[in-house]
């Protein structure tokens, strides 16, 4: 097997015990984990449960993006993954607030170039669209590696044979083989090119800069002054 472990993050935002969303983000991921393993790679998987740190998210929000501990403790497992699956219940028709909000609290920068899969549960097949019209821009946003496959689990899925070819199974399966392959030695996304601090630097950087050259600009001569008059 590979020397270091590949960190594989699993964020669930499910809020009853037990928990439909749980119990779709642990398929998910050892699905993904025994893929990985069947390739030769070692695999450490961790599972982030927002309903455990709810307070904690919403203390952040309202003193200033001030992180607990255990923020902290999120923030940096999501920084050194080396893939997240973020799975979330459906609520009005998009991801749950708690969901949204977990990811508001963390650093920006903090997903970016990071293979993320993205999952959800909701009581019909009519909440699948969430996938591609919430969650897909949601981690587009943050400068995620959002995997083509998506994975939607009505309540009828869970406990159902699949009778096609399209079954809850087949979907985690899909999405699963997407993910390890990304992550598999030679594959497009094997390692994270930056650490988050290396992106913040770099980002400092490259504000540093854009602000010389805005100098820069201003000690340009004044081309209108070499323009002929106007008549």
């Amino acid at each position: 097997m590979t020397s270091r472990p590949l960190s594989v993050v699993v964020v669930s935002a499910g809020v009853s015990t037990p928990s439909s969303t749980r119990l779709l983000a642990e398929r998910i991921g050892h699905s993904v984990g025994d893929r990985l393993r069947v390739r030769d790679v070692a695999v450490d998987l961790r599972f982030i449960d927002v309903r455990e740190i709810g307070l904690d998210v919403t203390s952040a929000i309202v003193n200033a993006g001030r992180r607990s501990a255990a923020l902290e403790g999120a923030n940096a497992a999501i920084a050194g993954a080396d893939a997240v699956i973020a799975v979330t219940p459906v609520f009005a028709g998009s991801y749950s607030g708690l969901f949204k909000s977990f990811f508001d609290v963390l650093d920006p920068e903090v997903l970016r170039g990071t293979p993320v899969l993205i999952a959800a549960t909701g009581g019909s097949e009519r909440h699948s669209l969430v996938l591609d019209h919430a969650m897909r821009p949601l981690f587009a946003y943050f400068g995620a590696l959002v995997l083509p496959t998506g994975v939607f689990a009505a309540t009828s899925d869970f406990g159902a044979v699949a009778t096609s070819g399209d079954g809850l199974s087949d979907r985690i399966d899909r999405a699963a083989d997407e993910l390890s392959a990304a992550l598999a030695p030679g594959g497009p996304a094997a390692t994270k090119s930056e650490t988050s601090a290396g992106r913040v630097a770099r980002r400092a950087a490259d504000d540093l800069s854009a602000a010389e050259s805005m100098e820069a600009v201003g000690t340009l001569p004044d081309f209108g002054s070499l323009l002929p008059l106007r008549r």
